[in-house]
Order: structure tokens, then sequence, then C-alpha cells
């Protein structure tokens, strides 16, 4: 059975510790299994690729690379870092909010 994590693809994130701290970006995939995450534009690093018919010269190209859930926050819709939570709307339908504003999270 996969983890249930409070970070989705798609969501505004702030990096909170490591090289990259202080950075915010967007998360572009989760891997549930490995409790990380990669970040569009945080934790650049360089890779070695061979020729292939998507880069027919090969060489080196920078990429991101994955960095463990725990060290990042979601941002909500007023720029806070905060934590989330989970709670059932009026549906009876369980949504993500903001535990610093209280406000829903998209």
């Amino acid at each position: 059975m996969e983890k249930r994590l409070k970070i989705k693809s798609g969501d505004t994130v702030k990096v909170i510790s490591g090289g990259s701290r202080g950075k915010q970006g967007t998360v572009i995939s989760v891997d549930r299994r490995k409790d990380r995450v990669v970040v569009e534009g945080v934790n650049i690093v360089t890779k070695h690729v061979k020729p292939n018919t998507s880069n027919p010269q090969g060489g080196v190209v920078k990429v991101e690379a994955g960095i463990h859930i725990s060290n990042v926050m979601v941002v909500d819709a007023s720029g806070n870092s905060t934590r989330v939570g989970r709670r059932r709307n009026d549906d009876g339908k369980l949504i993500r909010y903001s535990k610093k504003s209280n406000e829903d999270l998209k």
C-alpha cells in the first residue's frame, strides 16, 4: 500500500533545509516509495547522457534531482510556508488546508 503524503505534484513548495534552502518552486513529481519530490529549479545536478534520438549530440545536461519530502513545506495562497492538514468539507470530501492560515489548499 502506498503512503499518503501531504505534498502533491503541482504544489508550490519552499525548501527549508539543505543546499537549496530558501528557494521556491513547483513540485514536478513525487516518489512515494522513497519519500522524495522533484522541485522545479531546485537541487540542479549535472548528468552525462549518451547520444539518443531526442539528444543526438549527448553531453552534459543539467536536471533537477529529488530531495527528501521532509525538507520542503507547502506555500499557501498568501505566500506563507505552512504545514498541511486534512479535514472534511460540507460534502463529506477530504480536502487539504493550511494549518497556519486555516484556508483550503487547491
